[in-house]
Formats: C-alpha cells, sequence, structure tokens
C-alpha cells in the first residue's frame, strides 16, 4: 500500500494509478485558412465594390433602393452623400417612411449579379453587370427580329 489514500482507493475500485507527471498534452497547429482565390484572368478588383460608401440600400418593406451616386431630391439629400453619412434619426424611406435599419446592404451599382464562386464559370456572360446582360438579351432579340423580318424580302 502506498501513503497516498487517493490511490489506495483507486486501486480498491479497480482503477489504474493515477500519473504523478502528466505529460504536456502539444496543441495542434492553427489550420490555416485558404487565401482569397484571386480571379482567372488576371483582372484587378473594382475600388469602387470594396468601398461602402458608394453601396446601395434597399427598402425590405417597399423595395425603394437608396444610391448614393442620386442622392434623394424630393427629401433634400444631395448626390454623393453615402448611407452611413446620413442622420438615422430623421432619414425616413421617401416612399414608405420605414427608418434606417430597415434597409439592406446590395451593393455597388455596377456589382455583377449573383454568387462569387459562380462567376467564372459560363461564357463570361456571369461576370456582366445586370445593365450589360439587358442590353445582350435585348438586342440579341432585336437582331433576331430582324432577321426574321429580312426573310420577308426573298422569293
Amino acid at each position: 500500500m502506498s501513503d497516498d489514500p487517493a490511490t489506495d482507493q483507486q486501486q480498491a475500485i479497480g482503477q489504474p494509478e493515477a500519473i504523478e507527471h502528466p505529460e504536456v498534452i502539444e496543441q495542434p497547429e492553427a489550420i490555416e485558412q485558404p487565401e482569397a482565390i484571386e480571379p482567372a484572368d488576371g483582372a484587378e478588383k473594382d475600388p469602387t465594390e470594396t468601398d461602402p460608401r458608394t453601396h446601395r440600400f434597399e427598402c425590405r418593406s417597399c423595395g425603394y433602393v437608396y444610391d448614393p451616386d442620386e442622392g434623394v431630391k424630393k427629401v433634400g439629400i444631395e448626390a454623393g452623400t453615402a448611407f452611413e453619412d446620413l442622420n438615422p434619426l430623421s432619414f425616413r424611406c421617401p416612399v414608405c417612411r420605414s427608418r434606417m435599419p430597415a434597409f439592406r446592404d446590395i451593393g455597388p451599382r455596377s456589382k455583377a449579379s449573383g454568387f462569387e464562386e459562380n462567376l467564372n464559370y459560363g461564357l463570361g456572360v456571369n461576370r456582366l453587370t445586370p445593365g450589360q446582360k439587358n442590353v445582350l438579351i435585348f438586342g440579341g432579340l432585336a437582331l433576331a427580329f430582324a432577321f426574321f423580318l429580312s426573310l420577308y424580302s426573298l422569293r
């Protein structure tokens, strides 16, 4: 029997003796996060995408979009005023009168729509802005219409 009563009790119930000198347990090394993937075509990011002062904000109640490039003439907010610069106590949605927390960030105007990881798929159309996609779609429809009208000139 040993001098330590705790060790005697552990042996009596069939437990192994406690380790007197516990070894230092090594902590696993920090898991390194992969770095952000650069665009495949080597294009640099547009500085307006990283500047939150150029982001547009949409009212969740009515769908009104506050664009800092346009401002709000009806309320007297000048063009170029960022959403963060507006007074949260006095600013309300010009359409439905909702307060500032009802607005959500929808990003800059020139941002391509969709998820970032999906922008590299397709024939390059995913990188187009919504306005460029409209020109592509309706321009193609106009050309197709003109082509079919030109078939009437054939005999």
